[in-house]
């Protein structure tokens, strides 16, 4: 039996998104800037997906730029709002669960004379508001939490941030901009930007059966962000450089597909975490579950102390079945997961961990037979000594 369950860090493309991309590969192939018929199909195509993402989240059509993925839609977000707005503040405030995109963009941004406030969470990972509200001041022009984090599938209080923002913005008399990485949400959970609090959002077409190399970002109308890469000036001046048409109309292909009946889909995902997890509680001793329960149904972080995860997951591949040891962005660095030490995990509980992650395409039946393997290669290392 073969078994993926590392969904969160790339799914597998739908097949009617795969048709779509091979048209604008194959035939309807022209560059979307050339003004002949070829070139205004592309650009057609083009316009086609950004109003069917724009729809997905409540969003104009004109406030949804295509870019190559959440990384650099997330240092859009970061870069062209510290250059634009560096004369009305310094301070950034996020969290200290970020994703890499983030974190490694405010290091730079820290370098580049900006401050940046990380903020603490519990064990849940969930941000701490109170430091939020206690860090939010006349110098603060952004916010960036991400909404479901990766490793850990914990589900941020947005709404309440957006709140606490607006009410610091009433004390200090000037905009503070709030941005949330979305990239592990989109079409877990319902995302409407109007009204929402929201200023920026990102997204990535890889996560939901889209094709690799291609994301979103959400910009609310009015807002001035400054780019950071120049040329002709495509995506309306934010982001220059030949637009990826293939991509971006599997993109919105997938999008159109995956938020059909998204919530009975993520019903029939949680369905099956929760059946994996109830089966590891109950048949292997000594684990921990890292995940909160009121989390994301496509997550599931479990740390089996006395087994290195790496280990662990290299037994499983033997027998086809597919898991991370945390987020695929940084699992082949060395170190330990900054996310399981800001929520208090120990040294044995962090060499232990694995994350399952889900799609509408796993099964009870390949549940079952992940829990017989995984048991088995639990119980065969904690006899070695996987540690030795």
């Amino acid at each position: 039996m073969f078994v993926y369950l590392d969904n969160s860090a790339t799914t597998k493309s739908y097949k009617k998104v795969i048709e779509v991309m091979l048209r604008y590969m194959e035939t309807d192939y022209g560059n979307p800037s050339s003004l002949h018929r070829m070139g205004l199909d592309a650009e057609k195509a083009i316009k086609e997906a950004r109003k069917i993402v724009a729809a997905s989240m409540g969003a104009k059509d004109e406030e949804i730029y295509f870019t190559s993925g959440g990384t650099e839609a997330d240092n859009i977000a970061l870069f062209g709002t510290a250059y634009a707005r560096k004369r009305k503040g310094n301070k950034i405030i996020t969290s200290q669960i970020e994703h890499p995109a983030i974190l490694e963009s405010c290091k730079n941004l820290v370098d580049m004379g900006f401050k940046v406030e990380y903020l603490p969470v519990d064990h849940n990972g969930i941000i701490d508001v109170s430091a939020l509200n206690d860090a939010l001041d006349d110098q603060s022009i952004l916010i960036t939490v991400m909404q479901i984090n990766n490793e850990l599938g914990s589900i941020q209080p947005i709404a309440e941030i957006a709140e606490m923002k607006r009410n610091a913005e009433k004390k200090i008399k000037t905009e503070i901009l709030f941005h949330t990485d979305a990239v592990q949400s989109f079409g877990k959970l319902p995302i409407n930007v109007k009204d929402s609090g929201i200023d920026l959002l990102t997204v990535s077409g890889h996560k939901i059966h889209g094709p690799k190399g291609v994301g979103a970002i959400y910009i609310r109308k009015g807002l001035n962000i400054k780019p950071y890469l120049y040329g002709g000036g495509q995506e309306r001046g934010l982001r220059s450089g030949t637009e990826n048409v293939p991509a971006i109309a599997g993109f919105g292909k997938a999008v159109d597909l995956y938020m059909k009946n998204f919530e009975k889909r993520m019903e029939t995902v949680r369905t099956i975490r929760n059946y994996l997890e109830e089966g590891i509680c109950s048949e292997i001793r000594d684990i921990r579950v890292n995940s909160p329960k009121d989390g994301s149904p496509a997550i599931l972080n479990v740390s089996f102390i006395g087994v290195r995860g790496e280990v662990l997951l290299h037994s499983l591949e033997q027998a086809n079945i597919y898991v991370s040891t945390g987020s695929a962005c940084s699992s082949k660095k060395r170190g330990q997961s900054h996310v399981l030490e800001a929520i208090g995990s120990s040294a044995s509980e962090t060499d232990g961990v694995i994350r399952f992650s889900f799609s509408e395409f796993n099964t009870i039946e390949e549940m079952d037979y992940v829990l017989v393997n995984l048991k088995n290669a639990v119980d065969k290392f904690r006899k070695l000594g996987s540690f030795q």
